[in-house]
């Protein structure tokens, strides 16, 4: 008898423990979200510096002012859970960044296009590449004052270049 009440009380104890699966402090179950997979939405990504990002037909990443700049509709594809693909219908140029941080055109789709969307606390979202890294932090999609693309290891999630709105293709 007294070996089953000291196995209950053990049992109680284990159960009842910081990090034991079904409590609140306990790990997350992963969760499957394969619908969001393969998701595509036109979008223009304006940026807090006022600009629209664009693609120009030679393959030039920049930012414009102008709101109905065919160059500055993008598809943005679901490639797996908060990963995208951009990709610009009018030149079908995908956004991808270099090893240095650079933002380019490529009429390929490789693992420089893939990047992290993530939406931030203000609403708007940031766009960090999945394949590059500078010194241990991610680089970041980023339109400057003057609408020209920063180089991905000056940026970081906080700044205002980094945060886009999507705003619906009409």
């Amino acid at each position: 008898m007294r070996g089953r009440l000291w196995l209950g009380l053990a049992w109680l104890l284990l159960a009842r423990a910081p990090g034991a699966a079904g409590t609140p402090s306990g790990p997350r179950r992963p969760r499957s979200y394969p619908h969001l997979e393969g998701d595509v939405r036109w979008r223009r990504l304006f940026s807090s510096t006022r600009f629209f990002l664009r693609v120009d037909p030679s393959g030039r990443v920049q930012g414009t002012r102008w709101r109905h700049s065919p160059d500055s509709v993008l598809e943005i594809r679901s490639i797996r859970v908060g990963v995208v693909a951009l990709r610009a219908l009018h030149t079908g140029f995908y956004v991808a960044m270099s090893r240095r941080g650079r933002l380019y055109g490529s009429r390929v789709y490789t693992v420089h296009c893939r990047f992290q969307e993530r939406i931030e606390e203000n609403g708007y979202n940031t766009y960090a590449s999945v394949r590059w890294h500078h010194r241990g932090r991610p680089m970041f999609l980023a339109l400057d004052g003057r609408g020209a693309p920063r180089r991905g290891g000056r940026t970081q999630r906080h700044q205002l270049s980094t945060h886009f709105l999507p705003v619906l293709v009409s």
